[in-house]
């Protein structure tokens, strides 16, 4: 974990149905659950959401059914075990049943100063950027690591 570092992610995904449609159920159900699991997490520091406590009312994209969901965490091991080991991981097995599939990549990382709270703008363009480039320290993926920057 870096002391002068936070770790912050930007994920995407085209929903099938409009997130009030009933198919769409198995996910928005269990919204408010896995962002209080993510609250309370190790490692947690901050989330996008509105005052509905998501993001699926956020558009960021010219795509209304294009959904963001950024946070920050302390460490990309917090995010890790988060993504991967808790009841969260049971959203990812139904991804494809409320999600289109994408191309190319979905999921962008990069590092932050500590106390840093980043922009939709700026995931976009560390997405854009991954898009263009692949992995580099400056946008990368769980698979491609980068550690943080010296402090």
């Amino acid at each position: 974990m870096s002391a002068t570092h936070h770790i912050a992610q930007l994920n995407i995904g085209t929903v099938r149905a409009e997130v009030d449609h009933p198919s769409m159920a198995g996910f928005t159900d269990r919204l408010d659950e896995i962002n209080a699991i993510a609250d309370q997490a190790d490692g947690f520091v901050w989330r996008l959401q509105t005052d509905e406590g998501n993001a699926t009312a956020i558009h960021a994209f010219d795509d209304p059914m294009l959904l963001v969901n950024m946070s920050v965490w302390e460490s990309i091991e917090a995010l890790h075990t988060f993504t991967y080991r808790t009841v969260h991981r049971d959203l990812l097995r139904g991804r494809n049943d409320w999600f289109h599939t994408h191309e190319g990549p979905f999921q962008v990382m990069w590092w932050i100063a500590a106390g840093h709270i980043p922009t939709v703008e700026e995931a976009k363009e560390r997405l854009d950027l991954l898009r263009a480039e692949g992995p580099t320290p400056a946008a990368f993926t769980f698979g491609t690591r980068f550690d943080p920057p010296a402090a």
